[in-house]
């Protein structure tokens, strides 16, 4: 951008705060071709004078040094600028607020606050959007009851729907029950299944394709474009726009618990074999074929245990209620027994609780099983149970309620890719490390357990955490998974009940359509929704290290033949991760590029005395460490007035040259506040900050061998609830620099 306006807004106490005549005069000094102050820059008075000093004076771009940019967004993005032509500086949380009225440090502080703004502005370029050409189409992918109600929903919304079912009929597991648990008042007991009504909805409507005995060849392409072939009886091939993944679960392989007695006796059943029986209307002993009188149901089996699953499948708790209810439905007489550590039965299923627990002939009893003997009739050996230290309890049919594992990549390969990965960027030596890395490249095609065969360089399904579940952000976009436009739905996203894969199917739907419609328009989806600036790679200089497209999450970036980067625009997140891997710097984005923010760095004057004036930059996550610092401003919290805050996208994109710059312009430390990370991460763009950590764990030794101290850059992860917190870290900062003394490259 070549000409520039900043804008200086006197409201909210900034004018009462600090002196505004200075600060024009230090942004006109930095390259603004005009200045305007203003009393309140959001009114419609405000926003008039803007637009005419922006005509009259024939400006490309505008700083408005004003208030958050997660304020009064609607107001300033009326101007019409783009991300590129406009810099909104937070000159109320990150300067007047947080920071003394009339100080001398203060004015320092917001006059660094505008020249940065002023440099990210003529650093920027104009965003040229896409318009692509893209598919309404949805694949669902699995019919049970996630991908039924995804199907239905997106068809209502006017979209077109396939799905692909691989067995020859809808419905999945849940259509083979009895009932489900209840959905509407009074809770108290199960419900009428609701798979054939919802598969007489699916097969009537018009606008859903339904594909059985189908699976997947390959998909292609990204969100909007993505080029689908299938096998089975059509063999046909699909333009679709988002796809839906809701293929389910399937019961923990009983075979596995030995010591809870499956496969030594016939009358150890899992509660899958059970619901067999109560769908046929008689539950016999399979080893006689008399009716039990008594049946104990084991909770846990196999779940929330090291050995086998380590996580709660959710719904097993749930499931006996249901079923042993439905039990003494078909018998009066028989005895029932549940020995559970903990029975689950959160909110209105505690209606179900309480109903099946005053049932007559009910008995439930915490205690961990440790055994099940099967020397004639199964006895079950119980300790730590409120039937004292050991119990014994004879019964004659044991029910295993046994956890859900995921249809995705198989469980046992995940685990060990999982640790391979692990292994391979944290291992304890150079071979560990080594041979983890070749682990991961053998690990990376689970041949044979795939179900979307996607044609990305990352691996041909979808991303798994440890317990082999899809890989997202949970927390925030739990629909979304690392695949841009691929959304999870039901027991293949997380363990959950009926009702929950209902709702679940419902929000990936409108996930799906939504992805579609920013697809069209050439704009990201989460976190950074609406952002239509793309990555440009100036692949001249590029020496195909392979680090961008290792390490983008979200499997943006392809390979040609000589391992060049190939940008896949619509799968991009624009989180900058690639920007900040490549030691060649030529990936950058219109609005947020390597130069800008070294420009921005630079722009900080440096007091080249040694008179205790030091200079902290400290680049701030934009997804939490930011807003919990201006929350922490909001409610009258100051730091340091050293530090100079840069807000980035992802501490993932910080790439190294910027800490470089810093320090040798004399900045005395450089403090980077981003996501927490790990399998229950908090960083938006999933290993960001896991990445950082990496990077920089290498920049200390260069600061040893250039004589500066190691503890000058400082990394830290916090969540956006932490506002209180952050003020402290600025200032602990602040006095650990403070001993260390200046940096000693200041006023080179």
């Amino acid at each position: 951008m070549d000409r520039i306006g900043a804008v200086l807004c006197s409201g909210c106490g900034i004018g009462d705060a600090v002196d505004l005549d200075a600060v024009a005069k230090a942004a006109a000094g930095s390259g603004a071709a005009a200045t305007l102050i203003h009393g309140c820059c959001c009114s419609a008075d405000g926003l008039q004078a803007i637009r005419d000093a922006v005509t009259e004076r024939g400006l490309d771009g505008v700083v408005v040094a004003a208030c958050s940019e997660r304020a009064k967004r609607a107001e300033f993005a009326s101007l019409g600028f783009d991300a590129a032509g406009m810099a909104r500086v937070a000159l109320r949380e990150h300067c007047t607020w947080s920071h003394p009225a009339g100080d001398d440090d203060t004015r320092l502080l917001a006059e660094d606050l505008v020249r940065m703004g002023v440099a990210r502005v003529k650093n920027g370029s104009p965003i040229r959007p896409l318009s692509p050409e893209v598919s309404d189409t949805v694949l669902v992918v699995g019919a049970g009851r996630a991908g039924l109600e995804a199907a239905k929903t997106v068809a209502g919304m006017g979209h077109p729907v396939v799905m692909v079912e691989r067995s020859g009929l809808l419905g999945g597991h849940l259509a083979s029950q009895k009932s489900v648990l209840p959905e509407e008042p009074p809770y108290d007991r199960p419900h009428d299944n609701p798979m054939p009504g919802l598969i007489a909805d699916i097969t009537s409507c018009s606008g859903i394709t339904v594909l059985t005995g189908t699976t997947i060849d390959a998909i292609a392409g990204q969100p909007g474009q993505f080029r689908v072939r299938l096998s089975g009886p059509s063999g046909r091939e699909l333009a679709v726009g988002a796809i839906v993944q809701a293929t389910g679960a399937r019961p923990y392989d009983a075979r596995k618990l030995h010591h809870l007695g499956y496969g030594a006796s016939p009358d150890v059943v899992t509660s899958h074999e059970l619901e067999a029986m109560l769908v046929a209307g008689q539950v016999v002993c399979p080893s006689t074929g008399a009716p039990p009188q008594r049946v104990l149901f084991v909770q846990c089996a196999g779940s929330r245990d090291d050995n086998h699953l380590r996580y709660c499948s959710s719904d097993c708790c749930t499931a006996t209620l249901r079923q042993a209810y439905e039990l003494r439905t078909i018998d009066a007489a028989v005895e029932i027994a549940v020995v559970y550590r903990d029975l689950r039965a959160p909110g209105h299923m505690e209606h179900l609780f309480n109903g099946v627990q005053r049932m007559a002939g009910m008995m439930m009893t915490r205690g961990d099983v440790e055994a099940v003997a099967v020397v004639g009739k199964p006895s079950v050996q119980i300790a730590n149970s409120l039937l004292g230290e050991r119990a014994v309890v004879d019964t004659d049919l044991v029910v295993l309620a046994v956890g859900m594992v995921p249809n995705a990549a198989d469980g046992e390969l995940v685990r060990k890719l999982h640790d391979a990965r692990r292994d391979a960027e944290h291992g304890e030596s150079a071979p560990v490390r080594a041979d983890a890395a070749r682990l991961v490249g053998e690990l990376a095609a689970h041949d044979g357990t795939e179900i979307l065969q996607l044609g990305y360089r990352q691996g041909p399904d979808l991303p798994v955490l440890a317990y082999g579940y899809p890989d997202s952000h949970f927390i925030c976009f739990p629909y979304e998974t690392r695949r841009t436009g691929i959304h999870a739905a039901g027991t293949t996203r997380a363990p959950m009940d009926s009702a929950q894969a209902a709702e679940d199917g419902a929000g990936a739907a409108m996930k799906a359509v939504q992805c579609i419609a920013m697809a069209r328009r050439g704009e990201a989806v989460h976190p950074r929704a609406g952002d239509r600036a793309v990555p440009d790679f100036y692949l001249q200089r590029c020496t195909q290290c392979k680090r961008c497209t290792e390490e983008c999450p979200f499997g943006t970036l392809d390979e040609d033949a000589k391992g060049t980067p190939e940008l896949k625009e619509l799968r991009c997140r624009r989180c900058g991760l690639c920007m900040g891997s490549c030691p060649e710097r030529i990936i950058n984005f219109p609005d947020y590029s390597v130069p800008m923010v070294a420009d921005m760095i630079k722009a900080i004057e440096v007091p080249e005395d040694f008179e205790g004036k030091p200079r902290i930059l400290a680049l701030m996550c934009e997804n939490d460490a930011v807003p919990a610092l201006e929350a922490a401003a909001a409610n009258g919290a100051s730091w340091n007035p050293w530090v100079r805050v840069i807000p980035i996208r992802c501490l993932g994109s910080v790439n190294i040259v910027w800490i470089a710059e810093a320090l040798s312009r004399g900045v005395d430390g450089v403090i980077l506040i981003g996501c927490a990370r790990g399998d229950d991460y908090q960083c938006h763009f999933i290993r960001g900050s896991e990445l950082a950590n990496t990077r920089l764990g290498n920049v200390g030794e260069t600061l040893q061998r250039l004589a500066l101290e190691p503890e000058r850059i400082k990394v830290v992860e916090l969540s956006h609830a932490e506002f209180d917190r952050v003020p402290r870290l600025l200032d602990d900062f602040a006095s650990s620099l403070a001993a260390l003394g200046p940096n000693p490259m200041k006023g080179l």
